[in-house]
């Protein structure tokens, strides 16, 4: 097997060890999945990105990993692998493609933000399951579920506050979802943070793809088409939204930590 070149990412954030981590691998040809799913494990990041090149122009194919499984769409590992065509091979392109099983995925060079178009996924309001309620120890406004469960909750505070009970949520069985809480920002249009039960890194730092369900949420809410959010994880995160309407717009910035070679 020859080399292949892969870099940590830190993204929607501009400085080093905050924002959300990832792995990009550059590939020439798709591995098995079983060894694309084996570096995942390794790298023990919240997604690593694998991706291949379709026509040597801006066109990719482009998979996600978490340590335990693949995911159908991922924000950050995008967002991290249009910074490392951009900035570390020096693509000259104002726009990159990526084909997923998610569909054509665009990510644009705008300013000192780069922005993904992702498809919008609102959610349907459901009645709150009494795990979510007994396992973050509040009681939410709302509670919507789209690929995730939503909670909207009154205030910044109650979402700075929440300690999820791990053993309780890890009753959930959610697949590929996660659970997003949420509310109005103080110095943002909202905040939000998300747990994944079941899965080894529990609390994710940063979620692009929950913004898919969070943006049309939050646009309708305020009347508002375009957005500043905050995930309020330990490393934190910001990221610009625009709603779309059947899309939406999800601009955030990265940064290199290292690289090396496979």
């Amino acid at each position: 097997m020859s080399d292949h070149h892969f870099f940590h990412v830190d993204a929607f954030t501009g400085k080093p060890f905050s924002g959300n981590p990832a792995a990009v691998v550059l590939l020439k040809e798709w591995l098995p999945d079983s060894y694309l799913q084996q570096l995942a494990s390794e790298f023990f990041l919240p997604e690593t990105a694998f991706v291949v090149p379709v026509d040597g122009g801006n066109r990719f194919h482009l998979r996600w990993f978490t340590p335990e499984l693949e995911m159908d769409l991922c924000g950050h590992a995008t967002l991290a692998t249009a910074h490392v065509l951009f900035n570390e091979l020096n693509y000259n392109f104002g726009k990159l493609f990526f084909q997923s099983v998610s569909g054509v995925l665009s990510v644009e060079r705008r300013g000192d933000l780069l922005w993904l178009d992702f498809p919008s996924r609102p959610g349907q309001i459901v009645k709150c399951p009494p795990v979510l309620e007994t396992g973050l120890g509040e009681i939410p406004e709302a509670v919507f579920l789209g690929r995730d469960y939503m909670l909207v909750f009154r205030d910044e505070t109650i979402i700075r506050s929440l300690q999820p009970d791990h053993v309780i949520l890890n009753q959930l069985s959610l697949g590929q979802g996660g659970i997003i809480v949420t509310a109005p920002g103080n110095n943002v249009d909202f905040v939000s943070r998300f747990f994944t039960p079941g899965a080894s890194i529990f609390e994710d730092p940063v979620t692009g793809s929950a913004h898919c369900t969070l943006i049309p949420y939050w646009s309708n809410r305020l009347q508002k088409k375009e957005m500043l959010a905050y995930q309020l994880s330990p490393r934190g995160g910001e990221i610009s939204c625009i709603n779309y309407g059947e899309r939406v717009g999800i601009g955030g910035k990265a940064v290199t930590v290292f690289r090396g070679t496979l």
